[in-house]
C-alpha cells in the first residue's frame, strides 16, 4: 500500500482545504511530520483513517459515524470532506469520505442533519479517468478491508506506529500483552475453539450424568426387588466407577435370588405330596360316609313302605273297577251326546215360536210349514209393485235433472249475453297490440344492422388504448435494451483493450527455456512478462462478446415487437378514429338498449296475434252456446209435461200396494220375516221330535252295557269311570310305589354298603379341616415360589437394562473422557499442560516468537548489536506461561526482562517491536506491501548517536521501497531530515506547509 495524495476540509484543527502529497514527501524514503503542540500532526494520521475505515483510533472518534470530527474553525457552508488516492494490489483507488453534516436549511430557519457519505473510484489507466466503483459504507468498507488485509486497528498499530503503545507492551505483563496481540492477529477463533471444547465437556458431562442417573434409578428398582438382600454403591452420578459397581451389586442381587427360587420350589414340592395324601383320605372318608348314609335311609324306606302297603291294596282295586268302567264309556259318551242333542233342540223351538204371533203357538211342524208357503206366495206378488217404485225414483231424478239444465241454460245465456256485448272493444284492443308488436320487429330489424359496426368500433377503440399503453412500454423497453447492449459492447470494448494491453504477459505464459518466442523468434527470455492482477484473457473477453451479442439480439427483438405493435395501433385508430372509447361504449350502450326493448316488444308478437285468434274463436263459441240454449229451453217444455202424467199413474199404483206402510220395501221386509221365522219354527219342531227319539234310544243301549260289566246300574258304572288325569295319576301312585320297593330291596341287598353300615360312623369333619390346612400350605408355598420367580425375572430383566445402558454409556464416558483432557489442555487447567498455557496463549507465543525475531534483526542494528529480543514461554508466579518478552545484553551474555531498559533504550526497542510487528502483520494479511508507514514520537529520548543509528535503520526501509514518516516535535530532526510536512497552527485554524527534499 502507498499513499499518493491527501485533501483534507473541515477536518479536525483545520478549518478549510489542506492537501498532503505524499508522493513529492516519499521520493526522499524519509520526511518529518512536526509542528508545535496541540496543532493537529496526529490529526493528519486521523484523516488517513478516517478516509480508509470511516473511523479514527481509539477515544478520537466521539461519536456516532463522525459528527465530532467536525472542525469548530470550519465555516457553516463548508462540509467537512476526506479524500485520499493509494495504490494497494496493483490497484489505483480514490476514497472519498463526508461524515454526517449539520448544516443550515436553505429555507426557513434552524438546521437538518445530511447523512454521511462515500465514493470510491478506481483509475483507468488506458483511459485516463477516474471509473466509479461503489457509493456503499458497507460495500466500500468490505473492500477496503479485503484489499488491505487487516482490519482498522490492526491498520493503526501497523502503519501509523504508536510508540507509546509498544513502550507499555514491553513493559507489560502476558495478560495485557495478549490483549493487543489478540486485537491485531484475531485469535478470537482459537477461543471459541476453546469455548467450545468447555461446552463440549459440559454438555458430554451432562449426558453421562444423566445416563449414570439412570443406572442408579435402575439399581433401586433392583434393590427395591431383591428386599434387603442388595447393597446400593455409595457414589453420585458421574463418578468413576459407577456403573461397575451397580453391575456388581446386580450380580451379587440375582445369585441370592436363585438361591432363594431353589428353596421355595421344593417346599412347593413337599407341601403338594402332603396335599395329594390329604386329599385321599379325605376321599375315603366321604365315600364311607356316603355308604353309611345310603344305608340308613335304605332302611327308613323300607319302613315306610310296609306303613304304605294298605293305600297301596285299595288303590290296586281302584285301578281294576276303572278298567271294567272303560268298556261302558262308549255307551255313556253316547248318551250324554244325545241328552245334549235334545236339550238343544228343545231350546230352539222354544226361541222359535215365541218369536210368531200368538195364533202358531199349539201348531205342529206341518201347520208351521204351510202357513211359510203362504207367506211366501204373498211377497212374491210385490215384485211389480217394487218396479214401479223404482221407476218413480227414477221420474224424480229426471224432472230434478231438467230443472237443473234449465237454470244452466239460464246462467249461460247471461254471460254469453255481456261477453258479447264487449267484443268489439277486445277486439280493437287486440289487434292495436298487433300492429305495435309488427311495429317494433321492424325497428328491430333496423337497429340489428346498426350493433355489428357499433361493436366493431368499440373493439377498436379499446384495442387501440392497450396498444397505446403497449406502445409506450415497448419503446422503454426499446431504449433499455439500447441502453443494456452499449453498456455490453462498451465493456467488451474495454476488456479488449485490456487483453491487448496485457497480451505480452498472455504470450509470456507459453514460453519456455530454450524455445523460439511467437513474436521476437528469440530462444533466451531474461525478464517475461507477467500478468498483473486483473488481467483480462482469452475467456473473459469471448463471455464479455457473447454477453454484447445477447444483448444486441434483444435490442433487435424489442425493437421488432415496438414496430408491430405500432402497426396495430395503426389499424386500431383507423379503424376506431379519434372518438374517445367512452364515448363509443356509451353509444353502443344505448343502442344495445334501444334494440334490447325493440326485440323485447316485438316478441309480444306472437303472443298478441294468438290471442286475437283465441278471442275469435270464443266469441263463435258464445254465439252458438246461446242458440243451442234457446233450443234446449224449447224442448224441455215438451218432455216435463210427458214425466208429470206417468208419476201420477205410478204413485196411484204403489199406494194400492203399500197399504198401512210407507213404502212397498217396508211391505216385501215385512213379509220376508214373517216368512223367515215360520219357516224358522217348522225346523225347529222337527229338530226337537228327532232328538227325543235318539235320546230314548241311547238309554237302552247304556243300561244293557252296565249289565255285561257287571255293574248294578248304569251310575254305578259311570262312579268307577275315571278321567284321564286321575287315571294317569292313579298309576303312577302304583308306579312309584313299585319303583321304591325294588330299588330298597337292591339297596338292602349291596355288599359294600352293608359293609360300611357295619362299621364305626365316619368323621367327615376331622378329613376335611387336615385336607383344608394340607392346601393353604401348598398356596403359601406356590405363592412364595412365584414371588421369587417375579424376583429373579425382574432383577434379569433390570439387570439386563442396567448392561445395556452401561454398553450404550461406554462410547460416551470415552468421548467426556476424551473431550475433558482437550478442553484441560486448551484451557491450561490440565496437569498434562506443565506451563498452564491456554490454546490462545499458546497461538499468540508462536506470533510474539515470529514478532521478537523479526524485531531482532533491527534492534541489534540500532544497538550496535547489543541488544536482542527473545520469547520466554515461562511461568510468573502462579500464573500462565506464553507470553514473556525478553533482552539479551551482548556485553553481560545476561537475559533479562524488558522493563529494566532505560529510555533510550526502551524506545529503538520499541521501535524495532513496532517495525518487526509490522512485517509480521503484513505477512498474516496475505503479503500486502505498506509501502508508507508513520512512527509517532520517541526520538527526543535518544543521544545523537543512537539516533543515528535509528535513522541509518528508518533509511534503509528504501531499499524494500518503503518511506518512513517520522511525526516529531524534535528540532534535531528538523536538520538531519529534508523533505518535511509542517502543521502551522493559528487562530482561524491549522494548515499544512509541504518542503520536499529537494
Amino acid at each position: 500500500m502507498r499513499l499518493h495524495r491527501l485533501d483534507i476540509t473541515a477536518f479536525g484543527p483545520f478549518g478549510g482545504t489542506q492537501t498532503v502529497d505524499f508522493d513529492d514527501l516519499s521520493a526522499a524514503g524519509l520526511f518529518l511530520l512536526h509542528g508545535p503542540t496541540g496543532a493537529g500532526k496526529t490529526s493528519v494520521l486521523d484523516a488517513v483513517c478516517y478516509a480508509l475505515y470511516g473511523s479514527v483510533p481509539g477515544a478520537r472518534q466521539t461519536s456516532g459515524q463522525g459528527t465530532g470530527l467536525r472542525s469548530d474553525h470550519a465555516a457553516p457552508a463548508t462540509r467537512t470532506e476526506v479524500g485520499l488516492e493509494l495504490t494497494v494490489a496493483g490497484r489505483r483507488l480514490q476514497i472519498t469520505r463526508q461524515p454526517p453534516w449539520e448544516r443550515p436549511k436553505k429555507r426557513g430557519t434552524g438546521t437538518t442533519v445530511d447523512k454521511a457519505q462515500t465514493w470510491l473510484r478506481e483509475y483507468d489507466p488506458p483511459a485516463g479517468t477516474w471509473k466509479d466503483l461503489s457509493r456503499s459504507h458497507q460495500e466500500i468498507g468490505e473492500e477496503i478491508t479485503q484489499l488491505l488485509g487487516m482490519s482498522r486497528e490492526q491498520f493503526c498499530q501497523v502503519v501509523l506506529l504508536p510508540q507509546g503503545d509498544f513502550a507499555r507492551f514491553l513493559r507489560a505483563d502476558a495478560e495485557a500483552r495478549g490483549k493487543l496481540l489478540g486485537r491485531l492477529f484475531d485469535t478470537r477463533r482459537f477461543a471459541d475453539v476453546e469455548k467450545r471444547l468447555a461446552e463440549r465437556r459440559r454438555a458430554t458431562e451432562t449426558q453421562v450424568r444423566d445416563g449414570d442417573a439412570d443406572l442408579l434409578a435402575d439399581a433401586h428398582r433392583m434393590q427395591q426387588a431383591a428386599g434387603d438382600t442388595m447393597e446400593l454403591p455409595d457414589l453420585a452420578p458421574g463418578e468413576p466407577g459407577l456403573a461397575e459397581a451397580v453391575l456388581g451389586a446386580a450380580a451379587v442381587a440375582r445369585s441370592t435370588a436363585r438361591e432363594q427360587l431353589t428353596v421355595a420350589a421344593c417346599t412347593l414340592a413337599a407341601a403338594e405330596s402332603a396335599q395329594r395324601a390329604a386329599d385321599s383320605a379325605l376321599e375315603t372318608v366321604r365315600e364311607l360316609d356316603r355308604l353309611q348314609r345310603r344305608f340308613t335311609e335304605a332302611r327308613q324306606r323300607a319302613a315306610r313302605l310296609e306303613e304304605g302297603a294298605g293305600a297301596f291294596r285299595e288303590a290296586q282295586s281302584l285301578m281294576e273297577r276303572a278298567r271294567k268302567a272303560e268298556s261302558v264309556a262308549p255307551a255313556l259318551d253316547l248318551r250324554e251326546s244325545a241328552e245334549a242333542e235334545h236339550r238343544s233342540a228343545a231350546a230352539a223351538e222354544a226361541r222359535a215360536r215365541a218369536l210368531l204371533p200368538d195364533g202358531f203357538a199349539d201348531a205342529g211342524a206341518g201347520g208351521l210349514a204351510t202357513a211359510a208357503r203362504r207367506a211366501a206366495e204373498e211377497l212374491g206378488g210385490l215384485d211389480a209393485a217394487r218396479r214401479a217404485e223404482h221407476r218413480l225414483t227414477e221420474l224424480l231424478a229426471e224432472r230434478g235433472g231438467l230443472d237443473r239444465q234449465e237454470r244452466a241454460d239460464a246462467d249461460l245465456l247471461q254471460e254469453a249475453e255481456a261477453w258479447l256485448d264487449e267484443w268489439e272493444e277486445t277486439r280493437t284492443s287486440l289487434q292495436s297490440r298487433v300492429d305495435g308488436a309488427l311495429q317494433a320487429a321492424a325497428l328491430a330489424e333496423q337497429l340489428a344492422v346498426r350493433r355489428e359496426p357499433a361493436r366493431q368500433r368499440l373493439a377498436a377503440a379499446r384495442l387501440r388504448d392497450r396498444l397505446a399503453a403497449d406502445t409506450e412500454a415497448a419503446a422503454a423497453q426499446v431504449r433499455t435494451a439500447q441502453a443494456e447492449a452499449l453498456r455490453a459492447k462498451q465493456h467488451w470494448l474495454e476488456l479488449k483493450e485490456q487483453r491487448l494491453a496485457g497480451i505480452a504477459a498472455e504470450l509470456a505464459a507459453h514460453l519456455a527455456d530454450g524455445e523460439a518466442c511467437a513474436v521476437c523468434g528469440a530462444t533466451e527470455h531474461p525478464a517475461p512478462a507477467r500478468k498483473v492482477a486483473g488481467h483480462v484473457d482469452r475467456e473473459a473477453e469471448e463471455r464479455a462478446l457473447a454477453a454484447h451479442q445477447r444483448a444486441d439480439e434483444q435490442r433487435a427483438e424489442h425493437e421488432r415487437r415496438l414496430g408491430a405493435v405500432r402497426e396495430a395501433l395503426a389499424a386500431a385508430t383507423a379503424e376506431a378514429g379519434d372518438t374517445p372509447t367512452a364515448r363509443l361504449a356509451a353509444e353502443a350502450e344505448e343502442l344495445e338498449e334501444q334494440y334490447a326493448h325493440a326485440r323485447g316488444a316485438a316478441a309480444e308478437l306472437h303472443s298478441a296475434q294468438e290471442r286475437l285468434r283465441q278471442a275469435g274463436l270464443e266469441h263463435e263459441r258464445r254465439v252458438t252456446a246461446r242458440q243451442e240454449a234457446a233450443v234446449r229451453s224449447a224442448s224441455r217444455v215438451g218432455h216435463r209435461e210427458r214425466l208429470d202424467r206417468e208419476r201420477a199413474a205410478l204413485q196411484e199404483e204403489l199406494d194400492r200396494a203399500r197399504g198401512d206402510l210407507d213404502s212397498v220395501a217396508a211391505r216385501a221386509a215385512q213379509l220376508e220375516r214373517r216368512t223367515a221365522r215360520l219357516q224358522d219354527a217348522a225346523d225347529a219342531a222337527r229338530a226337537a221330535e228327532d232328538s227325543a227319539r235318539r235320546l230314548k234310544e241311547a238309554d237302552a243301549r247304556l243300561a244293557d252295557a252296565a249289565f255285561r260289566a257287571g255293574f248294578e246300574t248304569p251310575q254305578a258304572a259311570a262312579a268307577a269311570l275315571l278321567d284321564d288325569a286321575s287315571h294317569r295319576e292313579l298309576q303312577r301312585r302304583l308306579d312309584a310305589w313299585q319303583h321304591e320297593e325294588a330299588a330298597v330291596r337292591a339297596v338292602l341287598a349291596e355288599a359294600d354298603t352293608a359293609d360300611a353300615a357295619a362299621l364305626p360312623p365316619a368323621d367327615l369333619g376331622a378329613a376335611q379341616r387336615t385336607a383344608d390346612e394340607a392346601a393353604r400350605r401348598v398356596r403359601e408355598a406356590a405363592s412364595a415360589h412365584d414371588a421369587a420367580r417375579r424376583r429373579c425375572a425382574e432383577l434379569d430383566r433390570l439387570s439386563a437394562r442396567a448392561g445395556i445402558a452401561v454398553r450404550r454409556l461406554a462410547p460416551l464416558r470415552e468421548q467426556y473422557d476424551r473431550v475433558a483432557r482437550m478442553a484441560g489442555l486448551a484451557a491450561g487447567t490440565s496437569a498434562d499442560n506443565e506451563r498452564r498455557m491456554r490454546l490462545e496463549s499458546y497461538v499468540l507465543a508462536a506470533r510474539l516468537e515470529q514478532v521478537a525475531a523479526a524485531a531482532t534483526v533491527r534492534l541489534r542494528r540500532m544497538s550496535s548489536g547489543r541488544y536482542t529480543l527473545v520469547h520466554s514461554d515461562d511461568r510468573t508466579g502462579r500464573g500462565r506461561s506464553g507470553l514473556g518478552l525478553h533482552v539479551v545484553d551482548a556485553w553481560t551474555g545476561r537475559e533479562r526482562d524488558t522493563a529494566t531498559l532505560s529510555g533510550g533504550e526502551t524506545f529503538f526497542a520499541s521501535l524495532a517491536l513496532a517495525l518487526g510487528l509490522a512485517d509480521v502483520v503484513t505477512d498474516e494479511a496475505g503479503g500486502v506491501r505498506l509501502d508508507t508507514l508513520f512512527i509517532d514520537e520517541g526520538f527526543g529520548s535518544l543521544d545523537d548517536q543512537t539516533l543515528d543509528e535509528v535513522l541509518d535503520v528508518l533509511d534503509s526501509l528504501r531499499e524494500r521501497d518503503r518511506s518512513v514518516g517520522i511525526v516529531s516535535h524534535v528540532a534535531d530532526l528538523r536538520r538531519r531530515i529534508h523533505a518535511q510536512l509542517e502543521v502551522v497552527k493559528g487562530r482561524s485554524g491549522s494548515a499544512l506547509r509541504q518542503r520536499a527534499a529537494g
